[in-house]
């Protein structure tokens, strides 16, 4: 069959792609992934006892810009959620990130905002970090880095902090006053009745067909298309001819318990002396109410062949490769390479709602 344009992945950009493709320009779109779902990383669904999971751990979308957040409210309500996060550390349960409360918990002390400013202020000693232990040593000094961090950081990436880029880190905010909340954006929340249910009412045209449990390099040659949306990895796009690109993956350890709260946050990071890096109990994110509770333990390990591909790993040797694969996707014709696989970034919810949006208008709504 002949569709007008072929979308690479079924996470948030193939699916926004797909929806403004079929709704905007009325175009056949054929939508490929090789999971047996759609959503990509933002998939979540009932587990047997009836709660809400996020099969991918867990995502909050915030943002500042009323636009992205009125785009997606056109296909979902919104549960209205203000994310916070306590870091178990020393016997305690602290704010985090970091804030004045959990310094004046953990040193005993009364830190005015002010004095706690000052000796965040004494802690810099760089303008340009050379890695990831530099950047956050200059932003909250050696005791911090090392009781929420450092072994934190061995754990999530499997290597010391001194290996891994600043940028690595750069999402790490300190704040001077007691502000609680994980995010500070204007917008904050997740889809009512879940991500899976806003992206199928995204996709739900007539326009647009799917197949799932589908290598895309399968079937691609026996398909006529136009244009090509490819979300999958940069690297496997062009066979691995250059060399591999490394990432970090994760497993979750699901349990439920014949109880309706397990933990006192949302969230609960353990950046120490445990091999999970965080516990989630999903219930209080989505406010769903059940008389039991369903809590993922979060590991951290190698990506290989038999888990999925999180993060990118921030090297040098990355930086390298990943360049060198974009120069080759530039002199493509037709294909356009978009998210966190297909450019071997990190992209924050909004950022792939915002990229996606304005890559569709600059290059097909002109």
């Amino acid at each position: 069959m002949k569709y007008d344009v072929v979308i690479v992945g079924a996470g948030l950009a193939g699916i926004i792609f797909a929806e403004r493709f079929a709704n905007l320009k009325d175009k056949k779109v054929l939508i490929i992934d090789k999971r047996n779902h759609i959503g990509g990383n933002l998939y979540d669904y009932y587990n047997y006892e009836g709660i809400l999971i996020h099969k991918y751990g867990p995502h909050i979308f915030r943002t500042d810009k009323r636009d992205v957040w009125d785009y997606l409210g056109k296909f979902t309500d919104w549960h209205y959620y203000q994310h916070s996060v306590v870091a178990n550390v020393k016997g305690f349960q602290v704010p985090f990130p970091i804030n004045l409360d959990t310094y004046n918990i953990l040193f005993n002390t009364n830190l005015s905002q002010e004095e706690f400013q000052s000796k965040l202020d004494g802690y810099k000693f760089t303008d340009d970090p050379k890695n990831a232990e530099e950047a956050v040593v200059n932003q909250v000094g050696h005791y911090l880095y090392e009781t929420f961090f450092k072994a934190y950081t061995i754990k999530q990436w499997g290597t010391d902090p001194k290996e891994l880029h600043a940028d690595t880190v750069s999402r790490v905010p300190v704040r001077t006053d007691k502000e609680s909340r994980y995010f500070y954006h204007k917008y904050q929340g997740l889809p009512l009745l879940g991500y899976t249910d806003m992206m199928m009412s995204m996709i739900d045209s007539k326009n647009i067909s799917i197949m799932l449990n589908t290598d895309y390099k399968d079937i691609i040659d026996g398909v006529e298309f136009d244009e090509l949306i490819y979300t999958g990895p940069l690297d496997y796009y062009f066979d691995y001819e250059l060399g591999e690109l490394d990432y970090r993956s994760l497993i979750f350890e699901e349990r439920t318990f014949e109880q309706e709260s397990f933990q006192s946050h949302s969230v609960v990071n353990y950046p120490n002396n445990y091999d999970y890096t965080r516990i989630t109990e999903y219930k209080k994110l989505t406010g769903q109410k059940h008389h039991k509770t369903t809590v993922h333990f979060e590991y951290p390990m190698e990506h290989n062949e038999a888990n999925e591909p999180y993060y990118p790993i921030l090297n040098e040797r990355n930086k390298i490769l990943k360049n060198k694969y974009l120069e080759k996707a530039r002199t493509l014709n037709n294909i356009t390479f978009i998210g966190r696989l297909a450019e071997y970034r990190y992209y924050a919810m909004d950022e792939i709602v915002e990229s996606a949006l304005d890559s569709f208008n600059k290059k097909f709504n002109r």
